[in-house]
């Protein structure tokens, strides 16, 4: 995976970098990502590759269902290879190898990363729109991932660790969530994570 440079995001990331609300700061990054392989990640795909080929071998039907379609389908299995090499270059200092599938989401439509936007950003969004003339954060940030990814030929993801492979909550967070954007086109990872810390 390698990190591609888009200037819509400066703006967007440069407001959710440290952004203070009083008793706690929001921290958000988007990022977008080319999966082709760069450095050890060719290693790494061949490695998870097996280990879940090893899984599927060894599953019975009381695991719990894979969200990443059915990880029999090479397809499939790329894609959750995609995420996890994603996850390991949004946070280098953490080890993700022991990622499995039914930790991501298939998220049915737009409209639950919108959720969570009202949900957790909304205090957040009061602020963008003071500092942007009314412009909305949604809307902002709808703007620039379409123009680098196009949403609607994305397959959305949400990652849901828990405790212990939530690098955020290492850190103290009250709460955290990823979502990647996946075209499977253009090749092409959009991240966008984001927590709340305690100040």
């Amino acid at each position: 995976m390698k990190l591609l440079e888009y200037t819509p995001f400066d703006s967007l990331n440069v407001f959710l970098d440290e952004l203070n609300l009083g008793d706690c700061t929001i921290r958000g990054t988007l990022e977008a990502f080319s999966c082709k392989h760069a450095g050890n990640d060719r290693r790494l795909s061949i490695s998870l590759e097996h280990e879940i080929l090893d899984y599927l071998g060894k599953s019975s039907d009381s695991d719990p269902p894979s969200p990443v379609e059915h990880l029999s389908c090479r397809s499939s299995r790329k894609m959750l290879i995609y995420l996890v090499l994603t996850l390991g270059h949004m946070y280098p200092d953490y080890d993700f190898s022991a990622v499995r599938a039914h930790l991501f989401f298939r998220e049915e439509d737009w409209e639950s990363f919108k959720q969570m936007l009202d949900t957790y950003l909304s205090e957040t969004s009061t602020l963008w729109a003071a500092n942007t003339d009314g412009c909305s954060l949604l809307d902002s940030m709808t703007k620039v991932i379409d123009e680098v990814i196009k949403i609607r030929e994305c397959d959305i993801y949400s990652y849901n660790p828990d405790s212990d492979g939530d690098p955020f909550l290492e850190k103290g967070a009250i709460w955290s969530f990823n979502f990647f954007f996946y075209n499977r086109k253009l090749k092409r990872v959009v991240s966008f994570r984001c927590c709340c810390t305690r100040r």
